[in-house]
Order: C-alpha cells, then structure tokens, then sequence
C-alpha cells in the first residue's frame, strides 16, 4: 500500500516524536528532516524544530537544506552573525542556491538595510524557479522603506507569477489605499477580473473601493459577483450587508448578516449590525437583544457596549445606560468613549460629582475635545469648586488660546474668586473674540453679570462695535 504525502509526512512526525519520548535513535531520510522541520517551523514550535535540525544533521552532515533550515532557525532567534557565518559556509558549497539569497536578504532586512535587502533578493530573482515568492519579499522590502510605488509594481509581478496568490492582490490594494489611487485600483481590479472572472477575493476587493467611493450600486453588484464565486465567501456577505445598510434596504441587510452566522462561527460583528438594522426599522426589542448577543461572544467590542448604552440612553432610561456602561468599564477601564459616556450619563442623572470624574478621566486618558474640558468646567461651577474649574480652563486654553467659550468663563471664574484685574483681563478678551458669547457670563455666573462695572463693559464694547 502506499501512502499519500501527507500520510508520509503524519507518519514521519508520529516516528519522530516517538523517538523523541524514548530515546530511541531512529533513521529518516533528508527529506523526512526537512519536511518535520517545516510542519514544526509553521506551526510556531520552535524547540522542536530545533531538535529534528540538529537530529537531521547528525544523519545527514552535509544537507544543504537542513542547514539553510539552520540558518532560518537562527535568523528567527536574532543570532544574525552565526547565521551568516553558516550562510558563507552554505555559499562556498553552492553558490547558485536561492534560499542563500534570501536568508541573506533575510539579516540585511532584520539589520534593517532594506536596500541592501532587495538588492540581494533581485540576486535571487536571477537563479529562482519560483518568481513569486521572490518578488513577494522585494515588495514586503519596498514596504518597509515606504517606497509604495515600488512595492505595488513588485507585488503585481508576484502576482502575474502566481494568480492565486491573494495576499500578494491585498498588498497591491494597500498600496493603493494609502497612495490615495482609488480610480487605479478599480482599473486594476478590472483588468485583473477579466483574466479571473470567477475570483472572489478580486470581486470582493472592487467592492470595497465602491464602496469607498459611496458607488453603492457598483458595490452591491460586485459583491454579488463574489458570492456567485463562491457562496461561503463570509466576507462577501458581510460588505454585501454593509451595503444594503447604506441604501436603507435593512431588511435585506440582516438576510445577509443572518447567513453569515450559518456558515460559520457567529461574529459580534455581524449581531451588532443587525441590530443596528433592527433599531433603524424600529424593532427595539430585536436590536435589544443583538446587541446583548453581540457583547456576549466579545465583551472587549466597544462599539457593542457602545450600542446597547446609547440606546437606552436615546430612550431616556439612564439608569439603565449607566448600569451598561458600568459593565463595560469594568472590562475596560482605560475606553475613553466609555468615560465620556459616563459622565454624560451621570450628568443626565444629576450626579454631578460622577459626571465631573466622568470627563476628566477622560481628559486623563487624552481626550482633549474642547467640549470635554468645557463640560468639565461647567460641573465645577455647579459644584462651587472654582479653583478646580479654573485650572482646568488654564490647561484648556493651553490647546485652545484665544477661544471664547473659554475667556468668559476664565472672567466668570476669576471675579468669583475676588481677583476682579484678570477677570476684567478675560471679559476683554472674550468680547474681542466674539461679542455675543458674553451670555455665558449671564448664564454660569448670574451675579457677575448683575454687577454695574460688567454690564458698562459689555455695553462699552457693544457701543465701539456699533
């Protein structure tokens, strides 16, 4: 009887590991090595891959590929000037071994001389049999030096080698994106589906740039183009649902998310853009318990957490916002939509001390929106702390000089705390930038502006501007 390769290979890895438990010494062939090498090298278990090298050498000294298996292994460890001592020995025995090339290629990257990497690789485009990988690594080369135009011309070479190689078609769109080049990505997804017309990853990805470009109908059609591809193409369900979202067909967008949960293990994503459907065609206790699902199978979703809080909170239950958003700081504190939500919360409810922690956890955590630090501001005025309030506008004003909202309250603030010269100071400039926003002095501070000398200001400067 004889065995398929991959039954060779399962039967090679059993002996091995066997020989490893008990010591025995058993024979392999080269090949045997190199193949238990692989299975352990990709399967991230290094220690192992380790012994059957140094096994395989034992049996077989002067294998070239158990040695360049070596070399791999110690590029991994970042032991680069063993590896390249090993290399030159490897060169000296078969100068004309591409894998020589690209291990070299390999340390220049890790030294990061990308260069000098690619100009190694192209030695190895010379000599190589499989064009592909090759030019695959020089693209991944370009990319490291940011040099995207390159690295898009190397990864469409890859590609025209190899037209199954889809991660080489993902790194072309990504050149693409970032180069801002929508137009020519379309074109080239075209001109590649014409050679491909049943490639879904090629229909898919010219989706995502109609989508990009809110060309929903175009969209919605080459989506359709990678389901017809191939119909357990998950993604294609998922863009397909986003985009029916887009043109208010949700009902047509929760079929599609609905598949996706029957082909395959269910993604909080998928539950939580039903839900939002749901909520948009006015089925709040469907959306309620997708989003409920949703944080179920991921409780670190944000936006899962996000979505059931801000719908209670649409619905004027805050009390019931808050327990969610409770929850979900606990999980994770450091969420700053999660504290800004918290305060505004809180603020609803009245509780003006957790409100004030609120916002200013969120300035802690670098939400340095204007709005955060005002709102702050305001609930320290409401709880009599002016100093505290004071200095939160004198940090405020370090992102945001000479804005209104701010030097009024600066005003208000320092007349509050006796100190009339920078309150005038303040009042001043808030009038010079912007006149009518002095009614936040009648609004936060109504003694203040009932004071003679304030209102002779305001009407002074109102008479100048006249």
């Amino acid at each position: 009887m004889h065995l398929s390769h991959n039954e060779e290979n399962s039967f090679s890895l059993t002996r091995f590991e066997s020989m490893l438990k008990t010591n025995d010494v058993l024979f392999f062939d080269s090949s045997e090595f190199e193949n238990i090498v692989h299975y352990y090298l990709e399967n991230g278990k290094i220690a192992l891959a380790k012994k059957a090298v140094k096994l395989g050498l034992s049996q077989h000294p002067s294998s070239i590929n158990l040695r360049l298996l070596k070399v791999e292994i110690l590029v991994f460890e970042d032991k680069l000037d063993l590896a390249e001592n090993l290399l030159d020995e490897i060169f000296d025995l078969e100068s004309s071994n591409e894998e020589i090339y690209i291990q070299k290629a390999n340390i220049l990257s890790k030294k990061d001389q990308h260069s000098d990497a690619i100009a190694m690789l192209k030695l190895a485009l010379d000599i190589t049999m499989d064009e592909a990988d090759v030019y695959s690594l020089i693209g991944m080369e370009y990319l490291f030096l940011e040099d995207f135009e390159n690295a898009k011309k190397n990864f469409m070479k890859c590609l025209e080698a190899d037209e199954e190689d889809y991660s080489a078609l993902y790194n072309i769109m990504y050149c693409f994106d970032f180069l801002e080049q929508t137009q020519e990505a379309i074109d080239y997804l075209n001109s590649f589906l014409d050679r491909n017309p049943y490639s879904e990853v090629g229909w898919h990805q010219l989706g995502k740039q109609y989508f990009d470009l809110r060309n929903y109908k175009k969209a919605l059609a080459a989506f359709d183009f990678a389901i017809i591809s191939d119909d357990y193409f998950i993604g294609a369900y998922l863009e397909k649902g986003k985009v029916l979202e887009k043109m208010g067909r949700y009902n047509e967008a929760i079929e599609n998310y609905k598949i996706t949960l029957d082909l395959d293990d269910p993604t909080s994503f998928a539950y939580l853009r039903i839900g939002k459907c749901y909520e948009k065609l006015g089925l709040e206790e469907l959306a309620l318990k997708n989003y409920r699902q949703t944080v179920h199978e991921d409780p670190l979703l944000d936006k899962g957490w996000i979505a059931i809080t801000d719908f209670f909170y649409k619905k004027g239950n805050y009390r019931k916002a808050l327990y969610y958003i409770n929850k979900a700081i606990n999980i994770d504190g450091e969420n700053v939509l999660y504290w800004k939500r918290y305060a505004r919360i809180n603020n609803k409810l009245q509780q003006l001390e957790e409100a004030e922690r609120g916002y200013r956890k969120s300035l802690e955590l670098g939400n340095y929106e204007l709005d955060t630090w005002i709102k702050r501001c305001d609930i320290l005025i409401d709880l009599g702390e002016y100093e505290a309030a004071l200095q939160n506008l004198l940090q405020a004003v370090e992102f945001y000089p000479e804005t209104a909202e701010v030097e009024y309250r600066m005003a208000g603030l320092y007349f509050m705390l006796q100190k009339a010269e920078q309150g005038y100071y303040h009042l001043n400039s808030g009038l010079k930038l912007d006149f009518e926003y002095y009614i936040i002095i009648e609004e936060l501070f109504p003694s203040i502006f009932a004071r003679k000398s304030v209102k002779d200001k305001i009407k002074t400067h109102l008479n100048s501007c006249s």
